[in-house]
Formats: C-alpha cells, sequence, structure tokens
C-alpha cells in the first residue's frame, strides 16, 4: 500500500519523536510520548567491519508468495528486496537512485523513455534486456496475474521495446504515481524466459524466482525457511554482499520470536514486538535501533452498509479512542498520535511543506462524552461491529481490545474476530476473506514518502480501497494532484485529499511509531527503516567485529 522522485532528506528535528523523518546520520535522543525510556532514529546502523559465512533472519509470518506482481505485505517483501530488483531504488535515507534504469526522460507528460542498465545478468547468467523490462511490467495489467498493483498501470495504454536497452510508456493521461513507483513493486524486472517458462508456478517453493539482485534464492522449504545465495556476478559493487547465505525463519508467536533473539538463533529481524521492547534493550544480546518510517497504524474500515456506513458513528468511534494509552500499551511508549492516515514521515517528497501541511494538524480529540452523543445521534447504540484481530503481532491484539473497550464506553458492541496470521494478510489482497468484517487494523504506509501514493488507495475502485469507500470530490482532487509534477505543488494539492479522508473518516488514524530492527552482537551494517521492503538490505550485513 502503502510510494520522477528525488527525495530531499528530512530536517532532524524533535518531530524524530515519531520516527518518521529520514535522516542523514544519528538523531539526537528523543524522550518516548508519555514518558519511558529515550530512543534515537537512525537511517542505518554502524557499518559491517567483515564478512559473514551466514547469518538467520526472523520473518514474523512465512512469505504468502516470491511473486514480485502478487508481494503486497511486509513478509513477501522483505526477502525480494535482496533478490529482485526496480527501475529505480529507494535508499535508507529515503532518496532514490537509479537501479535498473539509469536514466529517465519525459518527452511529454505522457510519455515515459527509461534507458537501462547494460550488463546486467539474471541469476541464471543470462543478461537482461528491454524485453524482460517490458515483460516484466505487463504482468501487473494482466487479469490472470491477479496483481495488486494492476491499478497503478491504470493510465496506460503501451509499454513498449523502444531500443535494445530502452522502454517507453505511453498514458492516456499525466499520472505521476506510475514514474514514482518504478521504484517499488511495480517497477520489478524479472527475466521474461524464466517467467514463461515457469508459468503459473512462477514465486512459489516449486517455481522459484530469477532475478537481478545481490542474492539468489537457494531454497524455499515452506513451513520452515528460505534460503538465499550471494548472486557472484552483482552488477553493484558497492552492495556486494558480505555474506555468502542469508537464512529465514519464520516465528509467528511474538514470544518466541523475541526468544529466537535472545538465545540466538535469529541474528536479527525487522518489525520487531513492541511488548519485547524493554527486554531486548536489556539483554546485552545485541542491539534495538529505530529507523525512519512511513507508516501510521490505521483502522480501515471495510463495511459501509451497517453503522459505520453513518459519519457520525466513525467520528464517534475515532473520538473514545484514548490514543495515548494505546501507545503505551502497543508500541512500547515509542511513538505519537497520527493526525492522518498517511504519516508525517510519507511527507518527505517536499520536506519544506510538511510543517505547514501536517504538523499545523490538530491532535485527534478524545471526548467520550460527545462520543457517546453522536452515537445516540446516528441511533444505532447496541449495534454490533466486527473488528479483525490476530496473534500476528502484539499491537493488533492491543488495539483491537482498545477499540473494543472504546465502542462499550460510546453504546457500541464491537465484537472481535481472531484470524490466523496467515490469514490476516489474506484481508488486504483476497475481498473474499473481508466478508462479515466492519473494521480491520492496517500498517498503512507508502512505499517512498510521497503522500499522495496514500492516498491513490481511497480512489473509487482502487485495489487497496477495501472498504470500496467512493467519494467524487475526493477522486477529481486525485486526479488534479497526479498531474502535477512539482512536488511542491503536488503537496499543497494532496492536502485537499489529507482534508477530505479526515472530514469523512474512511480510515480512522490511531499512532505512528518508528521502524524496529534487532540485531544480534555478531552482525551490523542493516538499513534500520521502511526503505528495506526494496533496497537489498542484507547485502550490507555483515560482522560486528
Amino acid at each position: 500500500m502503502r510510494m520522477s522522485r528525488t527525495i530531499a532528506l528530512l530536517t532532524c528535528t524533535a518531530a524524530l519523536a515519531a520516527g518518521t523523518a529520514a535522516c542523514s546520520g544519528a538523531t539526537k535522543p528523543t524522550a518516548a510520548p508519555g514518558g519511558g525510556p529515550g530512543y534515537e532514529v537512525t537511517p542505518t546502523s554502524p557499518p559491517a567491519k567483515g564478512t559473514l559465512d551466514s547469518f538467520t533472519w526472523s520473518l514474523y509470518a512465512e512469505p504468502y508468495t516470491l511473486d514480485y506482481a502478487l508481494a503486497y505485505d511486509y513478509s513477501p517483501n522483505t526477502v525480494l528486496a535482496n533478490v529482485c530488483e526496480q527501475l529505480f531504488r529507494v535508499t535508507p535515507d529515503m532518496r532514490i537512485e537509479p537501479g535498473l534504469a539509469v536514466s529517465y526522460k519525459q518527452p511529454d507528460p505522457r510519455t515515459l523513455v527509461y534507458t537501462l542498465r547494460s550488463g546486467v545478468r539474471f541469476h541464471d547468467g543470462t543478461t537482461m534486456t528491454a524485453d524482460d523490462v517490458v515483460a516484466s511490467l505487463k504482468r501487473h495489467m494482466d487479469p490472470e496475474t491477479g496483481s495488486p498493483w494492476g491499478s497503478v498501470f491504470k493510465n496506460v495504454d503501451t509499454i513498449e521495446k523502444s531500443g535494445p536497452l530502452e522502454v517507453t510508456i505511453r498514458l492516456g493521461k499525466e499520472d505521476v504515481l506510475l514514474h514514482e513507483l518504478m521504484a517499488a513493486s511495480p517497477g520489478t524486472v524479472e527475466s521474461a524466459a524464466y517467467l514463461a517458462r515457469a508459468g503459473k508456478d512462477y514465486g512459489t517453493p516449486k517455481g522459484g524466482v530469477n532475478c537481478t539482485g545481490p542474492f539468489a534464492l537457494d531454497s524455499w522449504d515452506q513451513g520452515s525457511g528460505i534460503t538465499l545465495k550471494k548472486h557472484g556476478a552483482y552488477w553493484d559493487e558497492k552492495l556486494s554482499p558480505k555474506s555468502r547465505s542469508v537464512k529465514f525463519t519464520f516465528v509467528e508467536d511474538p514470544a518466541a520470536r523475541t526468544n529466537s533473539f535472545l538465545s540466538g538463533t535469529s541474528d536479527g529481524g525487522y518489525m520487531i514486538p513492541s511488548n519485547s521492547f524493554d527486554k531486548l534493550r536489556s539483554s546485552g544480546k545485541g542491539s534495538l535501533v529505530f529507523g525512519p518510517n512511513t507508516a501510521a497504524s490505521n483502522i480501515a474500515v471495510l463495511e459501509f452498509r451497517g453503522p459505520l456506513g453513518n459519519l457520525k458513528v466513525r467520528q464517534a468511534l475515532s473520538m473514545a479512542l484514548d490514543r495515548k494509552n494505546i501507545i503505551k500499551a502497543a508500541a512500547g511508549g515509542v511513538g505519537v498520535p497520527a493526525k492522518a492516515p498517511a504519516a508525517r514521515g510519507a511527507w518527505a517528497l517536499a520536506p519544506e511543506k510538511t510543517a505547514a501541511l501536517y504538523d499545523t494538524l490538530p491532535e485527534p480529540a478524545y471526548d467520550v462524552e460527545a462520543a457517546k452523543k453522536l452515537v445516540r445521534e446516528a441511533g444505532v447504540a447496541g449495534r454490533t461491529i466486527t473488528l479483525a484481530t490476530s496473534t500476528l503481532a502484539p499491537e493488533i491484539s492491543v488495539v483491537a481490545n482498545a477499540v473494543q473497550d472504546a465502542g462499550r464506553r460510546i453504546g457500541l458492541d464491537v465484537r472481535l474476530k481472531s484470524v490466523a496470521p496467515e490469514a490476516y494478510s489474506n484481508i488486504f489482497v483476497d475481498p473474499d476473506a473481508r466478508a462479515g468484517l466492519d473494521l480491520v487494523i492496517t500498517q498503512g504506509y507508502d512505499n517512498t514518502p510521497d503522500p499522495l501514493e496514500f492516498y491513490q488507495y481511497l480512489r473509487t475502485g482502487d485495489f487497496g480501497n477495501y472498504g470500496k469507500w467512493s467519494n467524487a470530490e475526493f477522486d477529481v482532487a486525485f486526479d488534479r494532484a497526479n498531474a502535477e509534477p512539482d512536488p511542491a505543488k503536488r503537496a499543497d494539492r494532496t492536502a485537499e485529499l489529507q482534508k477530505i479522508a479526515m472530514r469523512e473518516l474512511p480510515i480512522l488514524p490511531v499512532y505512528e511509531a518508528p521502524y524496529s530492527v534487532f540485531l544480534g552482537k555478531r552482525i551490523t551494517g542493516a538499513p534500520t527503516g521502511i526503505a528495506q521492503l526494496y533496497y537489498p538490505w542484507a547485502a550490507t550485513i555483515g560482522a560486528a567485529q
């Protein structure tokens, strides 16, 4: 869901308490909201001092696919970031640099021409050409693929080879986000021949993948682990892996995952269970590090035909949430209340606009009595609302319980439906998995920090518009913003979308927190922020001593 991008570094200010600014180097320690230990946000951990034979990395869930066209969540992208590459690359400090494309030009507002890097080899030794790029991008547009990224290409008329190392995209109307998302899953390049050969098995344990990244897929033992091996012919010398292999384990239970860090059976992992922060900090077994984030914890409305179709009910539920206590319980005190669905860190494209367009927003109100009144006015007292919860992460359970309590206080019957970790992820990719649910807790994130990317998911008919919310004013404002090439002017237009979203509340903002990573004592060098979803983070990890 989560987005020409040249992203300026954010200024390191006290706003880093939200963990959403992308800064160069370490930041000053900041006090956690509501007290508690201070923390700092930095885009990278200390550089590696040597090489490793192998290290083990813990995922909170097994990837449901390694097909780049279907990857739409943290676990598959965390693996794929090291295996497959895009036309452009998001760096740890949230800039965009050339990837498999060395440059692009835009001869007119509806034409994009990409010049490809020469001599890039896939893991099977074949050489990347324009044919591979055309085939890879077009897969998103094929209904049989079922790509959640398909709507990104909605304005594309043609994708054609215009030279041995040149690809031209022609648009039906201007679309700034299409180009920006060439730095994320939509811009991934796979071997056309391999795609044809693997067929429907592509991206599965049987079919595998064959990309250009610094690591190749070595094995996938379903239910047990994934192993990557170093790609000896990798084109980017500065990202030549410092480890010969990476072993991924799948540990769904948060307590067991924490214990794997403490015992050393896992050398590290991203998205650490917040209820283990204190234990890991004081363990002496490694370092808990916080990085830049574009994500906010939100509650998405999935069903507008019931009580939540009434704006007063959505307003009431938002007003009844005690966000500061939620942060203490769900985020280990590390975070701030979210002022809007798209987090502060999603405003980094035009950082000079962030203060005026985001920071000036009021914090969400907490007023239980006013919320009760709205429920009475809506005539829905006692009505049932169903919210999905899961053991996937302790934060989900904490927020779910808080929503249930908030509903009880204002006269709503919020019932929790427990969903298995793998099934919880399906809510975001399979409309059938949303049946019977009114609300779901999300980590809404941008792949790259242009807030317009987040708000595209509220357009009528977009794949990421989970509740099928529709607002004509919003759609017109989105098209206006998406046709504006100047980042500063586009930020102003995106603020209009933010205003509509906060007025209509198809998504209830809850809190923002920094990205987290744990590094055992023997390793270092990992990027610490959400850019790891598309940056080959494992290549920079090496020996700490």
